[in-house]
């Protein structure tokens, strides 16, 4: 039996205190994104194309008047990114581009995201400086961890693993080879430790470590760390990818990624987290 106050799992309800929080959040968002040059854009809540992007079992699926599959937006990436380079792309030149909105995943999962784009733009130094930004206007100091995707596929290439040991964390198994330089790769979380082993790790992981040390040298944020073998699978985040921590909450991602042949980057920012620690923080004072 469900009842009259019952809402569906996964969805999201703001009230009082919450719905103001979200409502700040938003507004200080949107001005700081406005400040550094970005445009904002509201994608349609439906689409013909989140199949490229997204599992199809996670979209929410129904059919138009002809017919053709369409699905509730269960991510904002592509879609505006396409958007803007074929249906926009003969009236705007513009490239920074920023989104409010929720996406929706089955059977009935709501989240609630900021995110931003930067079509062309593949130096994720700015993602990370107005993530970090927003984060400092609301008094968080989450832990930022950097990670190249490229460094455990070819690790699996070189030495015959299975991606999934680096999905699941069983980085055990990498220090039982007992290779002196993955041990220390294995352990690496500062620019000097990659200084350090630069010299001892083969040619083409010692190219993707020199992508985390030059971007290392740009970061003005000083609390984070390095994840070298970190890996999940993503949709379309293809090499560097950062992530902001706290409280064993994702406050929000980011990566380098392409799309419609164009080299690009951005983030996203995930409102029901970020607010879920403002209500902690704020019942603490």
């Amino acid at each position: 039996m469900i009842y009259e106050h019952e809402i569906p799992t996964g969805s999201k309800l703001y009230f009082g205190r919450s719905a103001k929080l979200k409502r700040d959040l938003e507004q200080v968002a949107s001005e700081l994104l406005y400040e550094a040059g970005f445009e904002e854009i509201v994608t349609p809540f439906f689409s013909y194309h989140q199949h490229q992007n997204i599992d199809e079992k996670e979209l929410l699926r129904f059919s138009d008047e002809k017919n053709n599959i369409v699905s509730l937006r269960a991510d904002s990436t592509m879609d505006a990114v396409r958007l803007i380079t074929k249906r926009m792309g003969r009236s705007t030149n513009h490239t920074k581009w920023f989104y409010i909105q929720p996406v929706f995943r089955y059977p009935s999962h709501e989240v609630h995201q900021i995110g931003a784009e930067m079509i062309g733009e593949e130096d994720l130094g700015l993602s990370i400086a107005m993530s970090a930004a927003l984060f400092e206007r609301l008094e968080i100091a989450p832990l930022l961890h950097v990670s190249n995707i490229r460094i455990p596929k070819l690790l699996s290439e070189m030495l015959g693993l299975d991606l999934q040991l680096f999905e699941k964390g069983e980085l055990q198994k990498l220090l039982a080879l007992d290779i002196p330089w993955l041990t220390k790769l294995t352990c690496l979380q500062t620019l000097e430790e990659i200084e350090d082993l630069l010299e001892e790790v083969p040619l083409p992981l010692k190219e993707e470590l020199l992508v985390l040390k030059n971007l290392a040298k740009t970061l003005r944020y000083t609390k984070h760390v390095f994840s070298p073998l970190y890996y999940v699978k993503m949709r379309y985040y293809n090499a560097v990818f950062f992530r902001f921590v706290d409280q064993n909450f994702t406050l929000g991602v980011g990566g380098s990624y392409d799309c419609e042949g164009i080299g690009s980057s951005g983030f996203g920012l995930y409102s029901d987290d970020i607010i879920e620690i403002l209500i902690k923080r704020d019942g603490q004072k």
